[in-house]
């Protein structure tokens, strides 16, 4: 009889972790609907320099910063900064995440690569939550190759806040980790969704 009750209680203890992991790919999904808006970048620092100080200026001319040539001859230009993005939610499901490991693309350029390790929820039909994210990279290969150019002084002008900063298209790469009873499982690929960061 034992064995019987076992037998039966697998296939439901199977589709109750089935139910809970679509669950969590439908809430990660949703975030691809919401609204995505830098709210602010502080400590934003280009080849050393801290992009702040270029806030109140129309433009900002990359190849005028001295500091770049350095970063130039030993093809080293570090961008580190520090994110807060609003994410509004429009739909009428929550949309959620466990932790995740994300990319962001410009013009089809990896740019940054990183890792949130706590749940972020967003409630429904108008709800939003601020997330902070720490960003690094070498934006040498963003400035030197011509696909990049232009879209990276637009995104960095974003970043310091600039007047006049033209919007910029980005694509986020998300993979979510999902709870699989006890064990955090990686979801197989990205869920990917473009979004405009400005002004």
């Amino acid at each position: 009889m034992k064995k019987y009750t076992l037998l039966l209680l697998l296939p439901i203890t199977f589709l109750l972790s089935r139910c809970g992991v679509n669950k969590q790919v439908e809430q990660a999904k949703a975030l691809g609907k919401c609204r995505f808006e830098l709210v602010s970048a502080d400590s934003v620092y280009l080849a050393g320099m801290n992009m702040k100080q270029f806030e109140n200026q129309d433009n900002i001319n990359l190849g005028s910063l001295p500091r770049l040539a350095m970063g130039f001859i030993s093809r080293s230009i570090p961008l580190d900064a520090r994110l807060v993005l609003k994410i509004t939610n429009p739909t009428a499901e929550t949309a959620a995440i466990n932790q995740f490991e994300y990319k962001i693309l410009l013009k089809n350029s990896e740019v940054f690569t990183g890792f949130v390790n706590h749940r972020i929820e967003v409630p429904p039909v108008g709800g939003s939550t601020r997330v902070p994210i720490v960003i690094s990279t070498n934006a040498y290969h963003l400035i030197t190759d011509p696909q990049t150019r232009d879209a990276f002084a637009d995104l960095v002008q974003n970043f310091s806040g600039a007047k006049n900063a033209r919007k910029t298209m980005v694509t986020f790469k998300v993979k979510p980790t999902l709870d699989l009873g006890n064990k955090a499982v990686s979801y197989p690929g990205y869920i990917t969704f473009e979004k405009e960061i400005g002004q």
